[in-house]
């Protein structure tokens, strides 16, 4: 994984607990109990996911369990009611599956599972099947990294391959994940791009950007990649008479 981005192959779990579209309302809850999860993916004879039953859709039955469940207006409208009918994990499940590649980018995994407001996601193969689920938990996993690991990435794969200086000018320091890049160079125009592409790597937290150039000075950098901590400038105007 090192020197390259992190995808969804990288963090998910491999092992999943899966149910059979013919899976009945007691099967899923024992089995939920049984693996303490709070959704599981739901496979057609192919292996491929058609759905997915969590703890949501099973309470829909003890929503209307003193009401008709085909009685108009009632709270959770008719997808609502269907589920509090349903006996299977075919009708139970959530449909169309929200699902990923392995492929993904954990970046393009978090925007799905903020978008559709899930917490996990089956990952599957080109055909629809199956091949392991990734759960918020693990996209977080990456800023475990240990900072070694990090600063080895930026030295190498960041600043050696942008500045035509020797690496040993340029000084990366990386404590809890944040990034400190100090020294100076002949030419900053690179600097805000570099910063980017440090932003970038797995793992990192914030960047810290203390380059200089050859009067000293930091170079100008966006907005958004200023480093923190640094008091703004106040002009004083006077008024017009």
């Amino acid at each position: 994984m090192q020197g390259s981005q992190f995808t969804v192959s990288d963090v998910m779990t491999g092992t999943v607990v899966a149910l059979a579209g013919g899976a009945t309302f007691k099967e899923i809850v024992r089995t939920m109990r049984q693996w303490d999860v709070s959704a599981m993916p739901v496979l057609d004879g192919r292996g491929r996911v058609i759905g997915v039953v969590s703890e949501a859709d099973l309470l829909r039955k003890e929503e209307f369990r003193d009401h008709d469940a085909d009685l108009p207006g009632r709270p959770g409208g008719p997808d609502g009611a269907a589920k509090a009918r349903a006996v299977t994990a075919r009708d139970l499940a959530t449909v169309p599956p929200v699902t990923v590649h392995a492929g993904a980018t954990l970046a393009g995994a978090a925007r799905l599972m903020a978008r559709h407001g899930v917490k996990r996601l089956p990952v599957v193969d080109d055909e629809g099947r199956l091949t392991g689920i990734v759960s918020r938990s693990d996209l977080l996993s990456v800023f475990l990294r240990d900072d070694d690991d990090i600063a080895e990435e930026v030295r190498r794969q960041v600043v050696a391959g942008r500045f035509p200086v020797p690496l040993e000018s340029l000084g990366v320091e990386v404590h809890e994940g944040v990034v400190t890049l100090a020294g100076s160079v002949p030419d900053t125009s690179w600097v805000p791009l570099v910063v980017r592409l440090v932003r970038s790597v797995e793992g990192v937290v914030d960047v810290r950007c203390e380059i200089t150039g050859p009067s000293r000075r930091r170079p100008v950098l966006e907005p958004d990649l200023a480093g923190e901590g640094r008091p703004a400038r106040r002009t004083r105007t006077r008024p017009a008479s």
